[in-house]
């Protein structure tokens, strides 16, 4: 007889999901599913109002990364409005945008996915968490973690309008400047985010890497996957989140193919399931071939070691450093395994904190040019950023007052998530064995969707045409007595 394993909800990620596996007679993974419950609608109800509205409304999808949506709305309505923003517009939503990654990158380290190795996938769940942590490195750190936080969102408040939810970016740039005492401020914050991101580097070689059961966990084959990766790089290659175009490597290493975000929609395309609200992008000119890896599949990944493999490298000579070391420690590009990606959203916060400084001791960053007024016509635009969890693409078509007509959003997490199935299946059936399951080892399933720091509550936000609903109606002890079903 089949026995069913829910794992609902998971823990330790942005929004909503569970992980519903089966055992065969035998006791062993016959199959597994991460279904997400939860629905938005985004793409609908954003239609009829004005473009220029898209960075404000879509910023609201979630209170985790607000900062990703503003900015892939607002370059979309500079595309629509055909107009370019001034340099210096251009580098002040840039520098608002790395100090939002610090913040990030940040907090999932040390509360979401640093539980798993700083308290050790076995240890009671009631230390797997930021407190725990906080208690085993000590109360210091645990302030220096709050303290980055805090700095990131002053950045933010300082040219974004608000801690949270910023309002300035518009087509064609930015409604304010920074003043030079902002300036000096942003600066002194920014050297000091440098400091924490080397501080939290060693803490992770002190803690994991020194740690050969970790190391090998990281090297086993339970978490590895050979899949293509993407990301944005600049110029020359080295990954950008802020501009850029979209490169994507081959499970081998090698370019598959580099795009500017106006021409996504000849690259990729989604796929849909029946037993998930969320959909499956995949590589259109390699095809959709079924949760399976390889260079045959069009399955690929969007996160921070993605974008380590897909670029050539950082464009700051901090962040090169630690580059140069992640592969040479983990033998060479590209690196497959998925609990590597702790690692490279370490590398990622120290180049952040360096492009922050970077930013705003350029001298044309105080400039009160920050706008250029669009003259032309609106029509369709794309505007593409690499949010924290993946390449986070704002696609919209508008009338000729501005109005928009149809939205497509292909978010971060949305990216990941066949990948995020495969691992959650993949570990479940390596690590549950004979129907021998525990609290720890199902932790460790979950250590397999933490890696891609998913974020559901933004990635869910489009009708599929029906509604797949499934309603259990239960008595006071909690026992089934319906179970109503429309379209599933």
């Amino acid at each position: 007889m089949t026995q069913r394993i829910s794992i609902d909800p998971v823990t330790r990620l942005e929004g909503h999901g569970k992980i519903e596996i089966f055992l065969d007679d035998q006791g062993n993974v016959a199959n597994s599913y991460f279904q997400i419950p939860e629905l938005r609608g985004f793409e609908r109800f954003v239609v009829g109002r004005p473009i220029e509205e898209m960075p404000l409304l879509t910023n609201r999808i979630c209170g985790v990364c607000p900062e990703a949506h503003h900015m892939a709305a607002a370059k979309a309505a500079d595309a629509v409005y055909h107009v370019d923003p001034p340099r210096t517009g251009k580098m002040l939503r840039e520098l608002l945008y790395s100090a939002f990654y610090c913040t990030d990158h940040t907090t999932h380290f040390y509360a979401l996915g640093g539980p798993d190795f700083v308290m050790g996938p076995d240890a009671p769940v009631a230390e797997r968490n930021i407190l725990g942590v906080i208690h085993k490195v000590g109360l210091e750190i645990g302030g220096k973690v709050i303290q980055m936080r805090k700095y990131g969102h002053n950045v933010v408040e300082m040219i974004g309008g608000r801690k949270v939810h910023p309002c300035t970016s518009i087509p064609g740039g930015i409604t304010k400047g920074i003043t030079e005492e902002q300036r000096k401020e942003i600066e002194e914050m920014g050297r000091w985010a440098i400091e924490f991101a080397q501080f939290s580097l060693k803490l992770f070689n002190d803690i994991v890497l020194s740690n050969k059961s970790y190391v090998d966990l990281i090297l086993g084959d339970v978490y590895t996957h050979r899949t293509y990766y993407m990301g944005l790089v600049d110029g020359n290659n080295k990954v950008n989140f802020y501009d850029g175009k979209v490169r994507v490597a081959d499970p081998n290493g090698k370019e598959f193919v580099k795009y500017e975000p106006k021409d996504y929609a000849q690259h990729v395309a989604e796929h849909v399931e029946p037993w998930t609200y969320l959909k499956f992008p995949y590589l259109k000119n390699v095809g959709w071939k079924g949760f399976v890896d390889g260079i045959d599949s069009g399955i690929y990944m969007a996160t921070p070691l993605s974008r380590l493999n897909a670029a050539d490298g950082m464009a700051t000579p901090l962040a090169q450093e630690q580059y140069d070391k992640f592969y040479a420690t983990l033998g060479g590009k590209p690196v497959h395994q998925r609990l590597a990606i702790h690692w490279a959203r370490l590398i990622e916060l120290l180049y952040a904190a360096e492009r922050w400084v970077e930013l705003v001791t350029d001298p044309e960053i105080t400039s009160p040019n920050v706008h250029t007024k669009p003259t032309q016509k609106p029509t369709e635009g794309i505007g593409i950023v690499e949010a924290p969890r993946g390449t986070l693409t704002h696609h919209y078509w508008t009338d000729e007052l501005g109005r928009v007509t149809k939205a497509n959003l292909i978010v971060g997490t949305t990216n990941n998530y066949a990948p995020i199935q495969m691992s959650t299946k993949k570990a479940a059936e390596s690590l549950i064995k004979d129907g021998n399951v525990n609290e720890g080892l199902l932790n460790m399933v979950e250590m397999a969707f933490r890696a891609y720091d998913p974020c559901f509550g933004c990635a869910t936000h489009s009708l599929p045409g029906q509604m797949p609903l499934e309603i259990t109606i239960r008595d006071a002890d909690g026992n089934p007595l319906e179970v109503l079903k429309q379209f599933c």
